[in-house]
């Protein structure tokens, strides 16, 4: 019988990419526009608001590029180590091994005669995939990729800090801080929404999360700002 293709295109595939990109073009908005905002709030001329940001920008997207190679390494690392144990096992005792997974297909509702066909037949297509899935819960869609999750996490992060920093370039300073917020605000409502969507979630609630907390932040940067600017 031959194989029909797999057209349905899953939400779970953009794991590896949407996370980090969702991360650093939020991130890269909010920090810089935080920035952006408290050092205005100083009363700060516009020349120390874009060198600000542009030193936001910099240090930003590196350590959101650093980061992210450091966290998703880690759990590349941890997949490799259990797939290179179980490797051994399968070579060591295959008979446990295929009861194993037998007693997985079991315990989600298979008999135990039919999961045992189905584990010998996985087993005899291949044996480390099928264990690497229903055992250790790794599949090739939601595997570790930490130079993906870096450049995507970097990129998006520039791109988002990029717009406070060019509003902030364009508008009289006297209205920096309001418009900076307000466009910042905008386009985090609309992140939230895009990347809810993308993943498959409520695009409302995606938008209000994403803003109130952006908000709260911004808030709390002026006040900042405006605090220690005025003592200083």
């Amino acid at each position: 019988m031959p194989r029909l293709p797999h057209v349905e295109r899953h939400y779970t595939e953009r794991i590896g990419w949407l996370r980090a990109a969702v991360l650093g073009a939020n991130d890269g908005i909010v920090s810089t526009a935080a920035l952006v905002v408290g050092v205005a709030a100083a009363e700060s001329g516009r020349s120390a608001v874009l060198v600000a940001g542009l030193a936001g920008l910099v240090a930003g997207a590196m350590s959101m590029a650093a980061g992210e190679y450091v966290s998703v390494s880690s759990q590349s690392d941890t997949e490799k180590a259990d797939l290179a144990r179980e490797r051994r096992e399968l070579a060591q005792d295959p008979e446990s091994e295929l009861r194993e997974l037998q007693g997985i297909y079991v315990a989600r509702g298979l008999d135990p005669a039919l999961a045992l066909r189905v584990a010998e037949q996985l087993t005899a297509h291949d044996v480390l995939t099928a264990h690497a899935r229903d055992e250790l819960g790794i599949t090739e869609a939601q595997a570790a990729r930490p130079m993906q999750a870096s450049l995507a996490s970097a990129a998006t992060f520039s791109v988002g800090a990029a717009l406070p920093l060019a509003v902030a370039a364009l508008v009289p300073v006297r209205l920096v801080i309001p418009v900076v917020a307000a466009s910042s605000l905008v386009c985090l409502a609309a992140l939230g929404a895009l990347a809810a969507h993308a993943g498959g979630a409520s695009r409302v609630r995606g938008a209000v999360r994403v803003t109130f907390w952006s908000a709260l932040a911004l808030a709390l940067t002026a006040l900042v700002g405006r605090v220690f600017g005025a003592t200083v």
